[in-house]
């Protein structure tokens, strides 16, 4: 097997499938990482291979999702060896290589902790992306790949395209992301990139923002604040921020574009600004309605 041809040949059918670009681009990695540690042909791979190769990454202390994402393209690599090039070939992955990954609580920003981050943001870039991921729940590859053509300014929405899952969805712009995006596109550069993001120095000027960029600017200003955040840490605290204002959960399951209300149900046990007043209400109806009965203790 010409591996190099075949990779390309995959390449090129996932664009088909229309996965998303960040897909593409993670599938090769992970299977080129695959293929520099492999010492036998593609077709001699085996389950027993895969464990090693496992051991090989937890060594590296790459962390449980990394390594279940290095098995997921080495499935559906070979998943496509044998269903579209038709090769008499095993698939050697197996659900015993899947890693257990523990699930941790949606971290989101306490009010005085995004006020500490906002505070050291500098320039109209920064502050619009950033503004995007709280106030609309944008993951950061949605704001690197975020174009002038999706902004609907009167209706104060945007048009996410081939979010997560190749699914499109609607937000909505609060006043203050609004007027945010706005300043910066009043002083964005002019471009041939589409991007509304773009690279402000260096040789890279003037393309756009890559999502890795995008991290790095959140990293900076997070050791600036004296915060440990990630662009994520932004949309979980829009979504706690909207539950704990009393939104509908199918309304921030739709702003967040989950699939699973599962998913979003998971921010209900981190809500407990929400928790603590429910509580009280319900309790003040408790005692009201046993203070109306005297043989109450």
């Amino acid at each position: 097997m010409v591996m190099t041809d075949t990779i390309v040949n995959w390449r090129r059918f996932l664009k088909r499938r229309n996965c998303a670009p960040h897909t593409v681009k993670n599938y090769l990695n992970a299977l080129r990482h695959f293929v520099l540690w492999l010492d036998i042909p593609a077709e001699d791979v085996t389950h027993t291979t895969i464990s090693r190769y496992i051991d090989y990454l937890m060594a590296k202390r790459l962390k449980p999702k990394t390594i279940n994402c290095h098995v997921n393209s080495i499935r559906q690599f070979y998943h496509y060896l044998r269903e579209e090039e038709h090769r008499d070939i095993t698939n050697p992955i197996r659900k015993s290589h899947v890693l257990r990954m523990s699930k941790p609580l949606p971290r989101h920003l306490r009010d005085e902790q995004v006020e500490m981050l906002f505070r050291v943001v500098k320039g109209p870039r920064d502050l619009a992306m950033f503004m995007l991921m709280l106030r609309c729940g944008l993951r950061v590859e949605e704001v690197s790949y975020l174009t002038l053509n999706v902004i609907d300014f009167k209706r104060r929405r945007i048009l996410i395209e081939d979010g997560k899952g190749s699914k499109d969805r609607i937000v909505y712009m609060s006043n203050d992301a609004l007027r945010a995006l706005a300043a910066y596109l009043k002083v964005r550069p002019s471009s041939r990139s589409r991007r509304i993001f773009l690279v402000e120095k260096g040789p890279c000027t003037g393309h756009h923002l890559s999502i890795r960029g995008i991290q790095k600017r959140i990293e900076y200003y997070a050791r600036k604040a004296g915060l440990r955040i990630s662009c994520h840490h932004l949309r979980h605290t829009m979504a706690t921020q909207m539950l704990n204002a009393d939104a509908d959960l199918s309304t921030i399951q739709d702003i967040l574009g989950h699939t699973n209300v599962k998913t979003t149900q998971r921010y209900c046990r981190v809500s407990n600004l929400k928790v603590q007043r429910d509580y009280f209400t319900a309790m003040e109806v408790i005692m009201q309605r046993m203070a109306c009965n005297p043989n109450n203790p």
